[in-house]
């Protein structure tokens, strides 16, 4: 059984003993020390009952809705006596948000990828032809819906971001191309653009064509052109404004970037690999430009320690930190 994918309800009433149980299961696969008897041992465990099936998907739902495997998951770089320490503390955690978190919540976080027509896990990027011809590119950790009637040609997007190439429809009148986002509807005019769901709005690069923005809760219709971007709300859109150098360039596994801020941009590369990334603030503020393989992002960072003053700590595959370099004395 791949853990991965949800096979039970993630909603319901969970015992505490349970909880403590997978959040130990959790915890100890994560922590890059688990052996192939152990990973039997959790099989066996998890197909017990339905209840350890719960209680892991559980865990699987509040660990993507921190967008993270939490630091004290694993570190070898510590003694036995700290990492032990540290896991009993992550246990705890884990089982409480387990037991407490709004059964709402949960089931929110779960839906999105899996019961989508089109998803992609993190790190993970995927392309598909459309029935009209058309092309669409799904960045990491996205989900979309398709739905093409007599009427439109609609995509709705549940998570992360897409690049869309509209193609030319055969029927007549020709099918309007719309992308519905939580925040509103994008209409497509002959073109090449992305989608990307930020916090509470929705954010569109046009690469080529133009497209037409119509915020949900508002009337206001902002029109973009090739090279153009704007964010839009369910009540308003920002004004257009230029994209920038490389927009749309992920969409070729190419992070294209000028003059970012480190932070930022280890913030975007975080995106594309599984664990917690973290910028030390002191060397946040470092400039970065250049092209970037985002099929490889330990490559990615091993070539930062080349490119600028820092250094990059592995704690574990999933615990990284980008720091200022050691000067020799």
């Amino acid at each position: 059984m791949n853990p991965a994918v949800p096979t039970a309800p993630v909603t319901g009433a969970l015992p505490r003993a349970v909880a403590l149980q997978a959040a130990e299961w959790f915890v100890l696969l994560h922590s890059g020390e688990a052996s192939a008897a152990d990973h039997q041992a959790f099989e066996a465990w998890r197909l017990r009952a339905g209840i350890h099936e719960l209680a892991w998907q559980r865990a699987l739902a509040i660990s993507q809705r921190a967008a993270s495997v939490p630091p004290a998951l694993g570190a070898p770089a510590l003694g036995r006596r700290q990492r032990r320490a540290g896991r009993r503390e992550a246990v705890r955690t884990l089982a409480l948000l387990m037991v407490a978190a709004p059964a709402g919540w949960l089931a929110w976080r779960a839906a999105p990828q899996w019961q989508a027509t089109h998803a992609t896990a993190t790190g993970e990027q995927r392309t598909w032809q459309l029935a009209d011809g058309g092309r669409i590119v799904l960045d990491t950790a996205s989900a979309v819906d398709v739905d093409f009637d007599s009427y439109q040609r609609l995509l709705y997007m549940r998570s992360g971001g897409i690049f869309i190439e509209t193609a030319a429809d055969v029927q007549s009148p020709p099918r309007p191309f719309l992308v519905e986002t939580p925040q509103g509807r994008v209409r497509a005019i002959g073109t090449r653009f992305t989608v990307r769901l930020e916090a509470g709005r929705s954010h569109v690069v046009v690469l080529q064509g133009a497209v037409e923005l119509t915020p949900r809760a508002g009337q206001v219709v902002r029109r973009l052109e090739a090279g153009q971007q704007a964010w839009f709300s369910q009540d308003e859109a920002g004004a257009a404004q230029a994209a920038p150098a490389g927009a749309g360039q992920w969409a070729r596994g190419v992070l294209a970037v000028e003059d970012m801020p480190l932070g930022d941009f280890v913030a975007e590369l975080s995106r594309y690999r599984p664990g917690w990334l973290h910028c030390d603030p002191a060397v946040a503020g470092l400039r970065i430009t250049g092209a970037f393989q985002l099929g490889d992002t330990d490559a990615v960072l091993g070539n930062l320690a080349h490119l600028l003053p820092v250094q990059v700590h592995y704690r574990t595959r999933y615990w990284v930190t980008i720091a200022p370099a050691v000067v020799p004395s």
